[in-house]
């Protein structure tokens, strides 16, 4: 058995699919018994004003402080999503601590996809500026990261799940469909 941390970092535009591919590659692996954590980087330094805008790295130190948690307690796998983790490999990686090895996953998809899934979870105002930030993000990621990239336009959310744990190597390819 091999030390340290395995770690898949989910990232992508808004409304691409993370949160959902995370929870269902979970939901894989938990059928066939591998043991794992997923943590929401989304959520490691949502506060107002927000820490990241003032060069506080309130989501490392978050990071950080779970991950000791789980390993405490065994964990040596990791389903991470964030918008920009990947391209924030080195910096999370140092958070997580020891040896990580790291695979990073783009998800990708259309802006009409996009915009589509925005409109069913968005409500009110924040809709446009969701779009617009999401489309933003798209450029920057594109343009910036050498991660794997995958699809999600027109696919399920198992079927994308399944491609990223079979990517990584965490599961055989078509290993639960």
């Amino acid at each position: 058995m091999t030390s340290g941390t395995d770690v898949i970092f989910i990232g992508g535009r808004s409304g691409v699919g993370k949160t959902s591919v995370a929870a269902e590659a979970s939901r894989i692996l938990a059928h066939v018994g591998i043991r794992h954590a997923v943590i929401e980087g989304d959520n490691l330094d949502q506060a107002y004003p927000e820490p990241w805008r003032n060069g506080i790295d309130l989501a490392e130190r978050n990071l950080a402080a779970m991950w000791r948690n789980y390993q405490a307690v065994g964990y040596s796998r990791l389903l991470f999503t964030n918008t920009v983790s990947v391209l924030q490999l080195p910096e999370l990686s140092a958070a997580l601590g020891g040896e990580v090895r790291a695979f990073p996953v783009l998800l990708m998809a259309t802006d009409e996809t996009v915009a589509d899934r925005l409109s069913l979870r968005e409500v009110g105002s924040a809709l446009r500026e969701h779009i617009d930030r999401s489309r933003a993000a798209a450029a920057q990621l594109d343009a910036a990261s050498d991660a794997h990239r995958i699809r999600t336009d027109g696919r399920s959310v198992a079927e994308v799940a399944q491609d990223v744990l079979a990517a990584a190597g965490w599961v055989p390819s078509g290993a639960h469909r």
